[in-house]
């Protein structure tokens, strides 16, 4: 687990951001050192070529699905080492053309995400990335627009995961992090955690 180890040393944690009481965990350092982004890309190939494709028969994933905004430095780096679509789910109002909408809850109230009609396609095998999940309300939101273009979930796949907030219950197929922390920001020890939640 050297991978996850020097993945976790670049995370930053942030105290009362973006509101009192809150940790938050940045992942963006990541991406300032091209070793460590380079060794956080080939650990999530390797979890969706030993795990993930074993989820499905045609052992092929057609689309990943970013989630706005973080998801967009991942999942187009993953989709093109696939041979898979990349999707970006974005808040409502932000794509052209025709778009499918879903309406979640946050925090502070509700929000929207889309997707442009026909980016996903009936049948499609999918994977969802993004750097964090929380209460898993974004998360669930993309999941519903998948399921409403026809596509099929098969695993979420995060940076960090709080699993202490339970947001991968809400989720309709499997959820992987490769970081789990704790309240305080704080990795939690991986032979102590469950990485891989099933429904």
């Amino acid at each position: 687990m050297a991978d996850v180890a020097l993945i976790t040393s670049k995370l930053s944690v942030h105290s009362d951001f973006p509101k009192e009481g809150i940790n938050f965990m940045d992942f963006l350092p990541i991406l300032r050192d091209p070793f460590a982004f380079e060794t956080l890309i080939t650990h999530i190939m390797n979890h969706i070529l030993t795990t993930t494709l074993h989820m499905t028969q045609k052992k092929k994933i057609d689309v990943v699905v970013g989630l706005d905004a973080r998801g967009f430095l991942l999942g187009p780096i993953i989709a093109l080492r696939l041979g898979a679509a990349f999707v970006p789910v974005r808040k409502a109002g932000k794509l052209p053309g025709k778009t499918i909408t879903v309406v979640y809850e946050k925090e502070y109230g509700d929000d929207s995400f889309a997707i442009q009609e026909g980016s996903v396609s009936p049948g499609d095998n999918v994977v969802v990335i993004d750097d964090l999940i929380a209460t898993g309300g974004s998360a669930k939101a993309a999941g519903d627009l998948i399921k409403q273009a026809g596509g099929r979930t098969l695993e979420y796949i995060f940076v960090i995961g709080l699993a202490f907030l339970k947001g991968h219950d809400k989720l309709d197929a499997p959820s992987y992090w490769v970081i789990e922390a704790d309240p305080s920001g704080s990795p939690v020890d991986k032979k102590d955690s469950n990485l891989l939640s099933a429904i």
